[in-house]
C-alpha cells in the first residue's frame, strides 16, 4: 500500500476518472488504496487461487468509505445542510465520519435491535442524530427516501449516483496490484450496489484498454435474506451477517446484469457456513473480517461445490468490512480465555500443554 496514495484519497488519486469536484469540495479520510491479500491456505481449503481485497482497512472499517468520499464531496459541492441515510449499520458510520469531516449534519436511520454495537457506536460518537425504528432496512429507506424528496436533505444511500463512483476505484485498485483482471471476483450483496460499482469499474477499464477480458462476478447472499438467489423479495429477511439483512435490494436489476453479462451467478449461504468461514478467514490468514464478510468465501465454497467455480480459478474475495464492526459475534464464535492461578507452574502446564 503506497502512503502517497493513502494521503491523497480516492478522488485526487483518481481524478482524471471521477466527478469532477473543486479542491476545496473533497471531503476524505484517507479512504482506499486497501491491500490485495495472497491467501494460500485460506485458496487450498477452497481448491481456488484466492485473494482477499481486505476493505477493513478503510477509515471507518468497510467499504463504504469509497462511495461516501464522493457522495459527501457532491453534497459539500452543491451546498447541502444536511445528508441522511439508512443503514445496517456501516453506511451510517462512513456517512456521519464524512458528514463530521464535511462540517454537514447527518440523520441515519437503523432497523431497531439489528445493527452491530461496533457500527452503533461511531456513528454516534461522530455526533450523527442516530434514530431507531420499529422496522426493517427496507423500511427505513422507504423512509428516508421521503424525507429527501420531500425536504432540502441529500441521500447518502447507494441510489446517490456519487456513491458507486467511488466504489468502483475498487476495482482500478485489484486490476493495478495485480497486473490483470482476476479470473472471478466474489462479493457480499445486500442491496447490490457494491457488485454494480465493481461491474462498472472493470468495464471502465475495459473500455480504457487496462485489461482485455472482463472478471466473472459471483454475488453471494445469506440464505435467510437471498432475494437475488430467489428471483423474488424476502419480506422477512433474517441473518447473522447484518450488513447484508436485506430483502428488497434496490439495485436488484444492475446487480442482476452484472452477474448476467459477466457469465457469473449469485450463490447463498447459510449462517452457520458463514460464521464457520468467518472463523476461517482468520485463522488461516489472520485476517479479521465482520461475518458479513465471510459470506463472500461462503459463498465461494458453495458455488465451487455446486460447479459453478472451477478448482484452480483465480478468485479475488472481497472483506466489505472490518471485524472489529462486530465483536460479539467474534466472541461468541470463540473459545473463552483460560483462567489459571497467578502461578508459573500453572502458566507452564498451559504453554507447553502439558496435563494438570
Amino acid at each position: 500500500m503506497s502512503a502517497s496514495n493513502r494521503t491523497l484519497g480516492l478522488i485526487r488519486r483518481y481524478r482524471d476518472r471521477l466527478p469532477a469536484f473543486d479542491d476545496a469540495n473533497i471531503v476524505s479520510i484517507g479512504e482506499g488504496s486497501t491491500p490485495l491479500i495472497h491467501a494460500p491456505r485460506l485458496g487450498d481449503r477452497l481448491g481456488v487461487n484466492l485473494y482477499l481485497k481486505y476493505e477493513g482497512l478503510n477509515p471507518t472499517g468497510s467499504f463504504k468509505d469509497r462511495g461516501m468520499t464522493t457522495a459527501l464531496s457532491a453534497a459539500k459541492q452543491d451546498g447541502a445542510q444536511a445528508v441522511i441515510c439508512a443503514s445496517t449499520g456501516n453506511t451510517s458510520a462512513s456517512a456521519a465520519a464524512y458528514a463530521a469531516r464535511a462540517g454537514i449534519r447527518c440523520v441515519v436511520v437503523i432497523p431497531g435491535g439489528k445493527v452491530a454495537l461496533g457500527k452503533l457506536a461511531q456513528a454516534q460518537i461522530a455526533g450523527a442524530s442516530v434514530v431507531q425504528i420499529d422496522g426493517s432496512f427496507d423500511d427505513a429507506l422507504r423512509m428516508v427516501r421521503v424525507m429527501s424528496e420531500e425536504h432540502p436533505i441529500t441521500l447518502v444511500n447507494n441510489l446517490n449516483p456519487y456513491r458507486l463512483e467511488g466504489q468502483k476505484t475498487a476495482a482500478w485498485e485489484i486490476i493495478d496490484d495485480l497486473g490483470h483482471q482476476p479470473e472471478w471476483m466474489c462479493l457480499p450483496v445486500g442491496n447490490g450496489g457494491n457488485i454494480t460499482a465493481y461491474w462498472r469499474g472493470y468495464n471502465e477499464s475495459l473500455q480504457r484498454g487496462d485489461i482485455s477480458v472482463l472478471p466473472r462476478m459471483l454475488g453471494a447472499q445469506a440464505e435467510g435474506s437471498a432475494a437475488m438467489v430467489r428471483g423474488e423479495d424476502v419480506l422477512q429477511p433474517e441473518t447473522i451477517a447484518t450488513a447484508i439483512r436485506i430483502g428488497a435490494p434496490v439495485r436488484r436489476e444492475e446487480a442482476g446484469a452484472a452477474a448476467r453479462d459477466s457469465n457469473g451467478g449469485f450463490a447463498a449461504a447459510n449462517d452457520r457456513e458463514i460464521l464457520d468461514w468467518f472463523g476461517h478467514v482468520v485463522r488461516d490468514e489472520g485476517v479479521f473480517c465482520e461475518p458479513s464478510s465471510a459470506a463472500s468465501l461462503a459463498g465461494l465454497a458453495n458455488a465451487r461445490r455446486d460447479g459453478l467455480v472451477a478448482e484452480g480459478a483465480e478468485v479475488v474475495c472481497v472483506l466489505t468490512g472490518n471485524g472489529l464492526k462486530d465483536p460479539d459475534t467474534a466472541i461468541s464464535e470463540s473459545a473463552p480465555p483460560i483462567t489459571i492461578p497467578a502461578e508459573r507452574d500453572a502458566l507452564e502446564r498451559i504453554v507447553l500443554g502439558t496435563p494438570a
